[in-house]
């Protein structure tokens, strides 16, 4: 096993190298500078920022000097908040979308695997129907429509929640909601399939019938045989609740992650932009690892040896 894992370090460290140089080259490909005279009026002015940032340096230095200060954990000078470094708005905006991850896992994997299990249990009655249509609702409505619509019921009409932000803490409830919503209904759906296929299997009327409860067989036996797939969508949507949802925190106003990232591709900053795909990279590929490690754990059939 640790073999393996350090098999998979490598490559992804590898893997990381090559984001970092595509978008690099992406985005120093783009005609222009990031301080052009639309932003900067005085041509004296732009000629100092980009002296001060190295862009009237070669390419290649550019180049060689961003892998330097990768590896010194320094991110870069921000082009768009001058006088700031992309390290100081990532500790400003990562907290908000820490939260938002954390919450909306909770809520994908308790809610998620209750409702899938309650309906698989409730099969084809009006608690299996009800749940399946939340759940076809959840995966099929845009995120930006169910936000507009939280927003107008719950912040416009009945004025429970505030348009934007997160103060007072009733701000992060929106957000959460319409992060996990559409996770959450396709972990419901396959909780549900999953479970009703494993209670049909041999072992489980064995296990009925050899007197074991209901709640062992359920809970002990079908359920953790249903484990492998869940761990697979879960581990998959990982990186995109913990790097920020752009469009949920542009449209709630929250100054995360997502949101930055959002206004720094917008206006050409080119440090924070390839921060933010080197931060995806790094979590889906680490959500990867720590998937297949998983698989080993919740089933000893496909353990590394």
């Amino acid at each position: 096993m640790i073999r393996y894992i350090l098999k998979r370090v490598v490559a992804a460290l590898i893997t990381i190298w090559f984001i970092m140089t595509l978008t690099f080259v992406l985005m120093y490909a783009i005609p222009g500078s990031p301080i052009s005279t639309e932003k900067v009026y005085d041509v004296a002015l732009q000629q100092a920022l980009e002296e001060k940032f190295g862009l009237n340096k070669p390419l290649h230095e550019r180049y060689v000097k961003c892998l330097v200060d990768y590896a010194h954990g320094d991110f870069g000078i921000s082009y768009l908040k001058i006088g700031l470094t992309t390290n100081e708005i990532i500790a400003s905006g990562f907290p908000y979308s820490l939260r938002i991850g954390i919450y909306a896992s909770g809520l994908i994997v308790l809610f998620g695997i209750a409702a899938g299990i309650l309906a698989a249990l409730r099969q084809n009655r009006f608690v299996d129907r009800f749940l399946m249509v939340l759940s076809t609702l959840g995966s099929t409505i845009p995120s930006f429509v169910f936000a507009t619509l939280y927003l107008f019921l719950f912040s416009k009409i009945l004025g429970l929640v505030p348009a934007f932000g997160v103060k007072p803490w009733t701000g992060y409830i929106g957000p959460v909601l319409v992060t996990s919503v559409f996770s959450m209904a396709f972990v419901t759906r396959l909780m549900r399939t999953s479970m009703i296929e494993e209670l049909n299997q041999d072992y489980i009327r064995t296990a009925r019938a050899k007197g074991l409860s209901e709640h062992t067989v359920i809970y002990k036996h079908a359920f953790r045989n249903t484990l492998i797939p869940l761990v697979t969508i879960i581990g998959g949507s990982l990186p995109g609740l913990f790097s920020g949802a752009l469009i949920t925190e542009t449209l709630f106003s929250i100054p995360g992650i997502g949101y930055i990232s959002y206004q720094s591709m917008v206006a050409g900053d080119i440090p924070f932009t390839m921060f933010y795909l080197s931060f995806m990279a790094v979590l889906t590929l680490a959500s990867n690892l720590l998937t297949d490690i998983l698989y080993g754990v919740v089933d000893p059939r496909v353990r590394i040896s």
